[in-house]
């Protein structure tokens, strides 16, 4: 399994604001870089097309207070989930890290996993752009 976690980040509001904006797919694509193309979106699933790589689909699998996982569907590539973890510093601001644990051969994960790195961790930063 390839794991690539995003650098965390510190978010000026609560967990609990980031995992309602998160939670609604809608909202996702403020968050996305400019290669994702494609989006299409409800409130609990999407699927968009990353430049030059694949056209990846997902659905929120489990929501807690503090985490979001989100789990790939086809026609994505390979098998992965999207992990959003929140730790509470204080009523209005949290600490970010967004996971991805992907089942890949080691040959996409080869070519795969700097695209992916930047991809967590545009997330994450955009993220923590979007509450400032």
């Amino acid at each position: 399994m390839t794991k690539i976690n995003s650098n965390p980040v510190e978010i000026q509001t609560s967990a609990k604001n980031v995992l309602d904006f998160l939670s609604n797919f809608d909202n996702f694509s403020t968050l996305l870089p400019p290669q994702v193309t494609n989006w299409q979106s409800t409130e609990d699933s999407c699927s968009f097309t990353i430049q030059n790589m694949a056209t990846l689909a997902m659905r929120i699998k489990e929501k807690s207070e503090d985490r979001l996982v989100i789990e790939s569907e086809p026609p994505s590539p390979f098998p992965f989930e999207l992990i959003c973890e929140l730790e509470k510093l204080s009523e209005n601001m949290c600490r970010s890290t967004i996971r991805l644990h992907a089942e890949m051969s080691m040959m996409i994960a080869m070519m795969a996993k700097n695209p992916l790195q930047n991809f967590v961790n545009i997330l994450n930063d955009q993220l923590k752009q979007k509450f400032e």
